[in-house]
């Protein structure tokens, strides 16, 4: 049986380790923030200017006035500061984020990431994709194995504009969790329930 969009999230946030700074990208990523486990410490970044932030808030502890990157609303953790833009840039750029997690629409078998734009479509912009995956020191994708029409997102070779080259090293879907090494997907979990026969079948780059 397939994950859902939390069963991701908390299986993402099992990768973290006591210490890491962690960036967590828009979508399923941020749903990582109510995952980690209650035993390490973690300081979580947004790139719009918070290091330190924490779970989604209940109803009584909404402020309008923290939000993530994706303009949710979030609560800050103990120890967390708040900082410009530029200075958050700084950190990614300057190679200081130990976790970098991104959905992304495409990736293929040489650890390439398309995920900020499909062509003919309204965008927003590129947001700090392409700097956390030229900056951070491990980059993991959250997403799902195909699209709505049923075809693989995890390809020999990406067709979208890409937003990072040679850059991932594991993804978790809804089916699996695969590590990319050696021009391949090796597949190193499945989800409860899922068979290798279906894994095979939504991947069409080499497994």
């Amino acid at each position: 049986m397939a994950l859902t969009r939390d069963q991701i999230a908390m299986r993402v946030a099992n990768e973290f380790k006591d210490g890491d700074y962690v960036n967590l990208g828009i979508g399923i990523p941020t749903l990582a923030a109510n995952y980690v486990p209650e035993d390490i410490a973690v300081m979580l970044q947004s790139e719009n200017g918070l290091l330190g932030m924490g779970p989604y808030p209940t109803e009584d502890q909404v402020d309008a006035d923290m939000i993530n990157a994706g303009k949710e609303t979030v609560t800050a953790a103990i120890g967390a500061s708040i900082f410009n833009s530029a200075e958050s840039f700084a950190m990614i750029r300057g190679g200081h984020v130990d976790f970098t997690v991104l959905g992304a629409f495409e990736v293929d078998v040489h650890g390439n990431i398309a995920s900020w734009m499909i062509p003919g479509k309204l965008i927003k912009g590129m947001g700090g994709a392409m700097d956390l995956v030229a900056g951070a020191k491990n980059i993991i994708v959250t997403m799902t194995h195909a699209d709505k029409h049923g075809n693989s997102k995890l390809l020999s070779d990406c067709t979208l504009p890409l937003t990072g080259v040679n850059c991932i090293t594991k993804i978790i879907t809804d089916l699996a969790v695969l590590e990319v090494k050696d021009k391949a997907f090796h597949l190193v979990e499945r989800a409860p329930g899922v068979s290798v026969e279906e894994i095979q079948q939504k991947t069409q780059g080499k497994l």
